[in-house]
Formats: structure tokens, sequence, C-alpha cells
């Protein structure tokens, strides 16, 4: 049998439901456990909009990375690797499988693969931060300009969390921040990937019924919720799709309608990074899906593919 375990893919493509029937056929609760590879899960009380799959529901299958920020925190990739590695190690020394589970593209490598990411500097962070809430971004983008023209010249000038990282690294290291995309060399021994795929016109269908779903269910009531908990000084939560579409439509900026619209859009859009990113991955085991009905077949698939 196979150490770790990845199911990943484009969001909407039924990861989540084929993950629990995967973990059932493997022996359930004691022996499997699950870590979330989704950055907007990580974040408590933000349920519907990121389709987190209710405690309830969850087959008494211990789930990580799930709920572990504040919305007022910041999720990092660096952070993330750090936290959900322990729990992959854990999970080996109680003799049971690390089910990893997820469509965050740069959160599965930082897991699995070897990719190393730059230290922090509190002070340093904390001194950008101040320069930025003085006198804007522009002072920092031409600082970056001038100390790292290759960053500055692919990372997106009017994201201050990201000039600002950029800036970190290059004032903490004197090094250039210039991203790296992983070349997918496993990390660790053992590790068997799985990628769900749907064809566009039902993925797009899908995604679109979420949309309507997120809303219909209590999105807006859920986010006034989140507000009341600091969710607008949050620099990565309040960004997230549907969340920020919700804010929109609390402040008056635009009508719920409006919304589902902005979030199908967002949500097919980052549907199709995700399969471009996911796609370069020569390790994934490609399983095609249509309807929540092939997921029983697709789950007997994998467990026979990784029972060796």
């Amino acid at each position: 049998m196979v150490e770790i375990i990845a199911i990943v893919g484009p969001t909407a493509t039924g990861k989540t439901a084929l993950s629990l029937e995967v973990a059932e056929l493997l022996g359930g609760p004691d022996q499997v456990e699950i870590i979330s590879a989704d950055a907007m899960q990580l974040y408590r009380g933000m349920d519907i909009g990121t389709a987190k799959v209710p405690v309830g529901q969850r087959r008494g299958i211990a789930h990580h990375q799930i709920d572990v920020l504040d919305v007022t925190e910041n999720a990092s990739v660096a952070a993330y690797q750090k936290a959900a590695r322990a729990d992959l190690e854990g999970i080996r020394e109680r003799g049971k499988i690390p089910l990893v589970v997820g469509g965050s593209g740069l959160y599965v490598s930082g897991l699995l693969d070897e990719l190393d990411f730059p230290g922090t500097d509190p002070a340093i962070r904390e001194e950008l931060e101040e320069i930025h809430a003085r006198d804007g971004l522009e002072p920092l983008v031409q600082e970056l300009v001038d100390k790292d023209p290759t960053s500055a010249a692919r990372i997106d000038l009017r994201n201050p969390r990201r000039v600002i990282r950029a800036l970190e690294v290059v004032r903490l290291t004197g090094r250039s921040f210039t991203p790296v995309f992983p070349r997918h060399t496993s990390h660790y021994d053992g590790v068997r990937m799985f990628g769900l795929r749907r064809e566009d016109a039902l993925l797009d269908q899908s995604i679109n019924e979420r949309a309507e779903h997120m809303f219909a269910g209590g999105l807006i009531e859920e986010t006034r919720g989140l507000l009341a908990r600091g969710l607008r000084e949050g620099q990565t939560a309040r960004r997230a799709t549907g969340y920020a579409q919700a804010i929109a439509v609390i402040d008056g900026e635009m009508s719920q309608a409006e919304a589902i619209e902005s979030v199908g859009l967002a949500t097919r859009q980052l549907a199709r990074r995700q399969r471009k990113w996911f796609r370069r991955d020569k390790r994934i085991t490609w399983l095609d899906v249509a309807d929540a009905r092939d997921i029983p077949r697709l789950a007997a698939q994998i467990a026979a593919a990784v029972c060796f």
C-alpha cells in the first residue's frame, strides 16, 4: 500500500465527496486521516463560501488544516507547509494513511514537493506595512522596481500583499523574490496522486449552481457574522471569492444577482488556472467525472490502485 495519497484538481469536481469514499474503503477513521490543501478552508467560520464539509458529514474521519486561522490572520504557503507536514508526520506515526485533498496547487506542492520558502521578519514586515499605510503603495513599488526588477516584472504590482512580501524577502536576504514554480519533485516517498477532471460545460454548470446555492444557503448572513469578527481587516480572507462579493452586496455596491454572476465568473477562471497548474504534473493519474454517480466507482478504482 502507498504511504500517502493525494486527490487534486479544479474546484467543483467532487474531490471532497471522493476523498470520503476513498477513506471509507481504506478502513475509515481507524486507517485514514485527511489533510486539506485548500487555502480558504483554513479560516474559521468561512464555511458556505468555501464549500467546507460540515463536521457531522465527515464520517468520523479526522480532518487537518481546516479551521485553523481567524479571518484577521494572513494565510501563507510557508506557514501551511510547516503545519501540514507536522500533521502528515503525526498521521504516519499513528500508523494511518495521510490523504491530501485540495485544489490549491501551490499548497499541494508546498506540502508534497521539494519546495523551499524564504523566511520572514516581523520587523521588516511591520515597517513596510507602515510605509504603505502612510504613503500608499507607490514608494514600495518603486523600491521593488529598483532592487528587484525581475520580481517587479512578474508579480501584480497592484497587490499590496505581494509587493510587501517581495520587498520583505529582498530586504531580508538580499536576493530576488522571483516566483519559481515547483518542478514536481516529491519530498516524500510513496506518494500516489489522482486528479479529477470534468468537461468544461459540466464543470461550468456545477460552478454556476454552486454560486447560486451559496447565496441561497446563507452566504450573506455568514459574511455579516464574519465582518463582526474582523473580516474587513483580514488581508487574505476578505478577498476570497464569494466573500468579496458578499461584502459588496452588504455595502450596497452590488446586487445579489450581480454577486452570483461575479462569483461564477471568478470561480470558472480559478478552475481553468487550477487545471493548468495540475496538468503540468506528470505524476497525476487523471480520472474523469461527470456527476456524483461516478464517485463510488472512482473511489473503488483508487482503492484498488493503492492497495497492492
